[in-house]
């Protein structure tokens, strides 16, 4: 990602490999090896870089790599995480690859929805970052779960939007390394028409920059004036939330229900950034207090 975005117009610079530098693929629990070499290929493919594996049933090995083809480097750099949690900590937009709905779901958005949105974050985030001297990228995490059983309701509660995939009905599953190649080409090909449109904008106006996509405003929030807070961040608002709540006698700690769920995507909903998370934590903190 440019450490020197500093203005609308730079964003409008930005190159495919500076937003798809801020996306990460994060599998979890994998069973076979091979895959893991097959989603790094389907990456390297479509230009994505960063591959994060979740406490994986067996370690990347040579059946990996022979799988990866080009995209061997990919395992070299891959980060190997113990938790979920701790893997997507410092995300700030979190996707979930999902076949189905489940319990409490978050918003459903189709593969190229889910491009528009991560692009459309950067563009907005790096803006902000580069106004404040913060030479932090963007960080968006796409989550794909085990081969015989995805992800569990627990750990799709963490996404802040789930994606499906339009498939057969009767059998809507894909392998876990496909589905990373059918999204991940579907978020390279909104790359380009994304940096062509800005393009194309420049030119018309002079040299002036202009979104050219507008805002999905279903899903996404349209003003910014703060970088967005972290998927850490959003955790522990939810569990100082239900930590208030059971001491004030709201809600019962022996039967919490989905309560935490439910809070947490509140907070998805409303994609708070640093400043809100501050003033909501300092109120809680009073509250808690007193």
């Amino acid at each position: 990602m440019s450490n020197n975005v500093s203005s609308p117009l730079a964003i409008a610079a930005l190159t495919d490999r500076d937003y798809l530098s801020c996306i990460q693929v994060v599998m979890v629990n994998t069973t076979l090896p091979a895959n893991i070499g097959s989603a790094a290929r389907a990456m390297h493919t479509m230009g994505l870089s960063k591959l994060t594996v979740v406490d994986p049933k067996l370690p990347i090995d040579e059946t990996s790599v022979s799988h990866a083809a080009g995209g061997s480097e990919l395992l070299s750099s891959a980060v190997i995480a113990p938790t979920l949690e701790s893997a997507i900590a410092d995300c700030q937009l979190v996707f979930a690859a999902s076949s189905r709905s489940r319990h409490l779901p978050r918003p459903v958005v189709t593969p190229t929805q889910a491009a528009k949105i991560m692009l459309d974050f950067i563009d907005k985030q790096s803006t902000i970052n580069g106004q404040a001297s913060n030479n932090t990228a963007p960080n968006i995490a796409i989550l794909f779960g085990r081969e015989d059983r995805g992800l569990t309701n627990e750990e799709l509660a963490y996404a802040d939007y789930h994606i499906q995939i339009d498939a057969n009905p009767a059998y809507p599953v894909l392998n876990v390394a496909s589905a990373v190649q059918v999204i991940a080409s579907f978020i390279y090909a909104y790359t380009q028409t994304h940096i062509q449109a800005d393009s194309d904008s420049l030119k018309t106006t002079g040299g002036l920059a202009t979104t050219g996509h507008p805002m999905l405003s279903t899903y996404l929030r349209q003003q910014w004036d703060e970088p967005a807070i972290t998927q850490q961040q959003l955790q522990q608002l939810t569990e100082r939330t239900t930590a208030l709540m059971v001491q004030r006698k709201l809600a019962d700690s022996e039967n919490l229900k989905s309560l935490p769920s439910r809070l947490s995507r509140l907070g998805s909903r409303l994609q708070l950034d640093q400043k809100e998370y501050q003033l909501l934590s300092a109120l809680i903190a009073k509250i808690a207090k007193d």
